[in-house]
């Protein structure tokens, strides 16, 4: 978890559970979805003023891993670490962790590519993006 520069506090909710009492595995997406958006609005690459048709990503592909159930009223945190940059995509992992024990509950993987949502395609990682995540998470560049 050294990696993980940011965290962003995710209320569980009584909606989010299944009907075995824990938070069903799907909402593990969502809880990763705030805490992207929340990552993006702390580095300033959206803001909550924003349409949805302006951040100009798509979620392309998505891993996770499940270590232990997530229940009603539990203090969870999800984190984001910007992991790799390619042309058109970013790979970040992600986690869920209990905030009182910091103990690992999930984590995964997604590739996030960017795109122009006005014309219709993928674009590249704008450089104003790269640098203030780069900066933000300390990465080495390859040059």
């Amino acid at each position: 978890m050294s990696d993980f520069r940011f965290y962003h506090s995710i209320e569980v909710r009584y909606g989010d559970l299944d009907p075995q009492g824990h938070v069903n595995n799907a909402k593990h997406l969502t809880y990763f979805e705030q805490a992207r958006v929340a990552y993006m609005i702390q580095l300033g690459l959206f803001t909550k003023d924003q349409s949805f048709m302006e951040i100009g990503v798509i979620l392309a592909d998505v891993h996770i891993a499940y270590f232990e159930s997530i229940y009603f009223g539990q203090n969870v945190k999800a984190g984001v670490h910007a992991a790799r940059f390619g042309t058109k995509s970013m790979t970040w992992e992600q986690n869920i962790v209990d905030a009182d024990t910091e103990k690992e509950l999930a984590k995964g993987e997604v590739v996030i590519v960017t795109y122009d949502y006005k014309e219709g395609k993928t674009i590249p990682v704008p450089q104003a993006w790269r640098k203030k995540i780069i900066e933000f998470e300390g990465l080495k560049v390859e040059r």
